[in-house]
């Protein structure tokens, strides 16, 4: 027996979406500016990169404001309950067949082994960029200071770099991990339409 449950309001679906989408063309242009490929050229590249840059940090300060009004920040509150039957589905258990351990609600959207990972990309990877993003934009204010004596632009594009890999990372995961519902694309139509069959 199954029913429909209502998982997903529709600010969660659009901040998710919009998200998505700029950190898509983040990664686009932030690598055709390190120089991986050639596309819309270096200059249109970085002009891209910076306003889409400023445009994710808008939204980031939107959805924070959201998520503390509404509460909904509770939804990331990390647990070390039940990461280990977690970690067995994810590496083992999803391959036999297995059920899922974890039954998503409205109130519990992400199971544990979600709660730390979005942590961790909220408190390491999420500073790592935006601060190494903010030094290299504004990086002739501070290169003249003091601060360049024990900071380079070489090493600051080394961590924007670098922190740019986990995100990519991140978002294979994510995109491999929205086809592990009962059907292949339930996880991505529940993102869609807010509402998931519970089974």
């Amino acid at each position: 027996m199954s029913k429909r449950v209502y998982v997903f309001r529709a600010f969660v679906r659009l901040w998710h979406w919009s998200q998505a989408a700029l950190i898509i063309t983040l990664l686009a242009t932030g690598f055709e500016v390190h120089g991986s490929y050639h596309l819309l050229g270096f200059e249109r590249a970085v002009d891209y990169h910076t306003i889409v840059a400023w445009s994710l940090i808008g939204l980031w300060v939107f959805a924070i404001f959201w998520h503390v009004v509404t509460g909904e920040w509770r939804q990331y509150v990390p647990t070390m309950k039940r990461v280990g039957e977690m970690a067995t589905f994810y590496s083992s258990g999803i391959f036999k067949g297995e059920d899922h351990p974890y039954q998503r609600t409205p109130h519990l959207k992400h199971n544990p082994l979600q709660r730390l990972t979005y942590l961790f990309m909220l408190v390491v990877i999420g500073p790592i960029i935006w601060v190494s993003g903010l030094l290299y934009l504004f990086y002739d204010q501070w290169l003249t200071t003091a601060a360049s004596a024990w900071l380079s632009i070489d090493q600051v594009a080394l961590f924007h770099t670098a922190g740019a890999f986990v995100m990519l990372s991140f978002l294979i995961s994510h995109v491999y991990l929205i086809t592990t519902g009962p059907t292949i694309g339930a996880h991505l139509k529940a993102m869609i339409t807010g509402w998931e069959t519970e089974h």
